[in-house]
């Protein structure tokens, strides 16, 4: 009882100095929290949809996928003819079966031939208007279609596009463009998550998706009363046969959530990693703060050694308080986690992905994690500081507080250190030689955790080398204050040495992600300078957009070309003369001038001759696997064809960025075994302008392409600056949750000082007794701050450019060979540094600026 007694006495005679550490362990559980409610939410309304939207049976063609995906390569979507209702309904426990169609594979557009499909990568879906979707959906305005010339629009959709009754609306598929006005809007009757639905009646929809009546691509079956739905498909199984894919409401709904799931996982533990790495760096401003703490409180602890506590008292009065913090931080974070859940949503809203906070969830496990997360981080950081506490002997109490550490202890660590150090480093170097990406890419991570282990166990031997050499070139100049600050981050390497590590290890996380950005973008550019050799690239904006034949026609029509090179992949299963089966392969299907458009490398032959009739080329690796060599015979089963035997006239490089791994045939060689109508539309299209035409036939493509803005054209810049792009703008992401590190980070630098300043109180009197301003002191503790900062820079922006110039090492064996530094974002990180160790000195120099000079002198 008095251990726990003399804990709270300390944890709330502290509580200003305990704050900031409390706020880094609430913001890291907030983020752990707050991942875990979004993911959970999202799966919770995900999980409504597809249960409300699933009839109890759906029969579907047998060319669709789980998740009732309608699309495919040739842009039709799977269909079944219409007798096949007939065949359902005749089965037992049926009550009602109807045919549906719909597609993903459509671009919707409005009067002004603007896009009506979501921003957030969700899909825009065309379908005719069913009883089900009648269960599903309220009719808010208008009425449902009734005929080739309706439409109704999902209630979202048209408050995002402004979309009222009467507006016309163009839907562009395979088969044509087919304009239809607004008679309705309907509102889901629960939430959606962000899905542009447009119905049409069943007539309409099957001709404008398929082309055809007549069809459909799923049918919706009711149970009778009594019959189960598993009881139901096989009733329909039996009456159709094992010619198509039949689905319980269940299934169909467990289908489409591991396909969201997939999706999900992916960014929770993403952000579940960044959370970890915000509660690594929360570690040392927690042992930060303890430490110094504990040195402020030497004499006392010496006194209540002297009076009879033990070591394991005083052991246990430091993680008590360790304990509290904990535990208040943990708590306080948990409810921010919800909070922060409440505002992704809302983000995701303003991005088209809708999510209520009706549906917000919150399951047990996630305050349990939040609680023992934030608990068992703080206690664990805080027992290196007890255990020296309870070192501390009964004549400590006749020392002055904060008496110097163990020279030994920190011999050892420094030896342990360069160890770590020497190790990481050379592991970096094993990978940055290895022969395979794959077996480099474990001597990476080795290196990565290794040398960042031994910079932060090294880190007092650094920051007494490092702030020296700062100290004389930013420090004097500022004269005896400047002198002053050098001294006082000099005082305790360690303490110095632990707040700059927090800043490095998101630091040296930005210049490693900065440099394999950038590497991957001058890499690719340099690729594409060297192997392409068309003028433009017209491509769908989605990856499931195509391009339809009246479309290519269109292009080919378009006046400046020289040259229009069709391009598509299609399904096969290829058997090699070793005797093997090659599952799911495909072949890149073009026209014999796609050899000029990409000037790949070969390793043998000529991949000219690949698009010879009954030709193909296949990549080094394929060949290597199967004793492949020029001349071989490969059987090649088109999926939605018949087989073929086909020679291999060319063997491409593996070495290359651009079609890595690619097989090649002429389009003309596959249309000998894929019938026209099964036939996939183009992936890509490839124009080259006749000399000198370049900049006209460049803006006559364009205008081309306004009856169909799912396509863009782009020539060699609009296709670098768009690689650019995306890659900037996955770095930025990632930059956004790193900045959770740099602003834990940042506390640990505001409390170091803040904690600081008070270990100096006395010191701090005297200096202002004998001459030094108020202005002058500010000024000192703001140079000190600025030196903690850009040491921890310094380590964190050389560590990371060597991770990353590791890392394109790796790259290069995938054909990323050119090493860009970006020296611009590296030196604003620096730059930025600097600013964040003023920013983080302006409290602590605050306070220490309003002393009394009498109080601060007498105290003890």
């Amino acid at each position: 009882m008095t251990v726990l007694k003399t804990s709270l006495r300390n944890f709330f005679a502290h509580k200003g100095r305990m704050a900031l550490s409390a706020i880094a362990v609430l913001l890291s559980v907030a983020f752990v929290s707050g991942t875990l409610v979004f993911t959970d939410t999202m799966n919770t309304t995900f999980d409504k949809l597809f249960q409300a939207t699933s009839s109890d049976v759906t029969v579907s063609a047998k060319g669709s996928s789980d998740t009732g995906e309608t699309t495919s390569r040739t842009g039709k979507p799977p269909v079944m003819p219409a007798s096949v209702v007939g065949k359902v309904r005749g089965a037992q426990g049926v009550e009602k079966a109807e045919g549906t169609v719909g597609s993903t594979a459509v671009t919707v557009i409005d009067a002004h031939r603007d896009k009506l499909s979501p921003s957030s990568g969700a899909p825009t879906i065309v379908g005719s208007w069913n009883s089900n979707d009648a269960r599903t959906m309220k009719i808010t305005k208008g009425a449902a279609p009734k005929g080739p010339d309706q439409v109704m629009v999902d209630e979202d959709t048209a408050s995002k596009h402004h979309l009222k009754l009467g507006d016309d609306i163009g839907m562009i598929s395979v088969v044509g463009t087919h304009h239809a006005r607004v008679s309705g809007i309907a509102a889901f009757q629960v939430t959606n998550p962000g899905a542009a639905i447009f119905y049409l009646d069943t007539k309409t929809a099957q001709q404008t998706l398929v082309g055809r009546t007549g069809v459909y691509t799923n049918v919706n079956v009711t149970a009778a009363k009594g019959v189960t739905n598993d009881q139901l498909k096989k009733n329909v199984t039996a009456a159709l046969g094992h010619g198509y894919k039949v689905q319980t409401a269940k299934e169909v709904a467990d289908a489409n959530q591991k396909s969201v799931e997939s999706f999900l996982n992916v960014m929770k533990y993403a952000m579940l990693g960044f959370a970890g790495i915000a509660f690594l760096v929360g570690i040392f401003l927690i042992i930060n703060t303890f430490s110094m703490l504990v040195a402020q409180r030497t004499r006392e602890i010496g006194l209540m050694r002297a009076i009879g506590s033990s070591r394991r008292q005083v052991n246990r009065s430091v993680l008590i308080e360790a304990l509290l913090l904990g535990v208040i931080g943990s708590v306080l974070g948990v409810g921010a986690g919800v909070g922060i859940a409440v505002g992704l949503m809302k983000l995701m809203g303003k991005m088209g992905m809708h999510l209520s906070t009706d549906d917000l969830t919150v399951a047990w496990t996630t305050p349990t994690v939040g609680l023992l997360l934030g608990v068992v981080v703080t206690v664990l950081a805080a027992y290196l500081p007890a255990r020296r506490a309870g070192k501390v002997s009964p004549m400590a109490a006749l020392r002055d507080a904060g008496a110097p550490a163990d020279a030994r202890a920190g011999a050892v660590r420094a030896v342990i250190g360069l160890l770590l150090t020497a190790a990481g480093g050379w592991s970096l170097y094993v990978a940055a030689t290895a022969d395979k990406a794959k077996t480099g890419s474990g001597w990476l991570g080795l290196g990565v955790v290794t040398t960042l282990i031994g910079f932060v166990v090294i880190g007092p031997l650094l920051a007494a080398g490092l702030v020296r050499l700062l100290g004389a070139i930013i420090l004097r100049i500022f004269g005896p204050v400047g002198r002053m600050a050098e001294r006082n981050a000099l005082r305790n390497p360690r303490r110095t040495g632990a707040t700059g590590a927090a800043l490095m290890i998101g630091l040296a996380l930005v210049a490693c992600l900065s440099v394999v950005g950038s590497s991957m973008v001058a890499s690719a550019t340099d690729q594409l300078d060297k192997t392409v050799g068309t003028d433009f690239i017209i491509q769908g904006d989605q990856e499931y957009t195509l391009i339809n034949p009246q479309m290519v026609q269109k292009i080919k029509a378009t006046p400046g070309l020289e040259r229009v090179t069709e391009y598509k992949l299609l399904d096969a299963d290829l058997a090699t003369p070793d005797g093997r089966v090659s599952e799911k392969e495909t072949i890149n299907a073009a026209d014999p001038t796609y050899a000029q458009d990409l000037r790949t490398k070969t390793v043998a032959g000529n991949l000219a001759d690949a698009y010879k009739p009954d030709s193909m080329s296949v990549f080094e690796g394929f060949a290597k696997k199967h004793g492949i060599k020029l001349g071989s015979t490969v059987s090649v089963d088109f999926k939605d064809g018949t087989t073929a035997k086909l020679t291999v006239r060319a063997i491409t490089s593996d070495d290359v960025v651009v079609d890595k791994g690619a097989m090649y045939a002429s389009i003309a060689t596959a249309a000998k075994y894929v019938p026209a109508d099964r036939m996939p539309l183009d992936q890509l299209v490839f124009a080259t302008a006749k000399d000198g035409q370049e900049a006209a036939a460049y803006k006559a493509l364009k205008s081309t392409l306004r009856d169909d803005p799912a396509l863009t054209v782009r020539d060699q810049t609009d296709y670098k600056k768009a690689l650019k792009d995306q890659i900037g703008q996955l770095l930025n992401m990632i930059y956004g949750l790193l900045a959770l590190a740099i602003i834990v980070a940042v506390l640990g630098v505001v409390n170091t000082l803040a904690l600081s300043v008070v270990e100096r109180t006395r010191e701090i009197g005297l200096m202002r007794a004998i001459g030094l301003s108020r202005r002058q002191l500010r000024r000192m503790i703001r140079l000190e701050s600025v030196v903690i900062a850009v040491f921890g820079a310094l380590l964190g922006l050389g560590l990371g450019m060597g991770w990353g110039a590791t890392a394109q090492q790796l790259l290069a064996l995938e054909g990323l060979k050119v090493l860009d530094i970006p020296w611009p974002t590296i030196i604003t990180v620096f730059i930025a540094s600097a600013f964040v160790g003023l920013f983080a000195a302006l409290i602590p120099a605050f306070r220490a600026g309003r002393m009394n000079v009498l109080n601060a002198i007498a105290t003890d």
